[in-house]
């Protein structure tokens, strides 16, 4: 399964659409996970509109998007138990925090977001994946989104720079 993985896309203050890149990305994508900061309801709305998706809530995200979506979810996908979230606090302890959080779910990947900053590492066999943002480069030398294969129990990660 070939998933694109975004997150903090903060539109439409950081800008005016999804690079097209992503959106083309995500036409064909098999699933689309958006690890949030969307900050605009529209977006989501976009984002469902490309293909099967499955979103988190970020901090800046409005209450339309945080009603619409939880701020954690669990996927199961060939084999392979995926945790996504947007993330909290200050960005340097964050992928810590998030495999202390996830430690009892028995997930093989984290996505998250909220640093703005791309990983792609594994720690303690998990894999620590955030896309970056596609959007903005505060924090992250540069744009970028992820896409995130799973197959047959395995998953790997790649970032994608825009």
């Amino acid at each position: 399964m070939r998933i694109v993985v975004i997150s903090d896309t903060h539109m439409p203050l950081r800008a005016p659409a999804l690079p097209a890149a992503v959106a083309d990305a995500a036409r064909g994508a098999d699933l689309i996970v958006h690890a949030g900061d969307f900050t605009a309801k529209s977006v989501l709305d976009e984002l469902r509109g490309l293909g099967p998706f499955v979103g988190v809530a970020g901090n800046m995200d409005p209450p339309a998007v945080r009603q619409a979506l939880a701020e954690r979810e669990i996927l199961d996908i060939d084999g392979v138990r995926i945790a996504v979230a947007h993330g909290f606090g200050a960005p340097a302890p964050l992928p810590t925090a998030l495999l202390r959080e996830f430690a009892k779910d028995k997930v093989r990947v984290i996505v998250f977001g909220h640093t703005h900053a791309p990983c792609n590492e594994e720690v303690g066999g998990v894999l620590l994946f955030n896309p970056g943002s596609p959007t903005d480069m505060r924090f992250a030398p540069y744009c970028s989104f992820g896409i995130l294969t799973v197959q047959e129990g395995e998953a790997r990660g790649e970032i994608v720079r825009l």
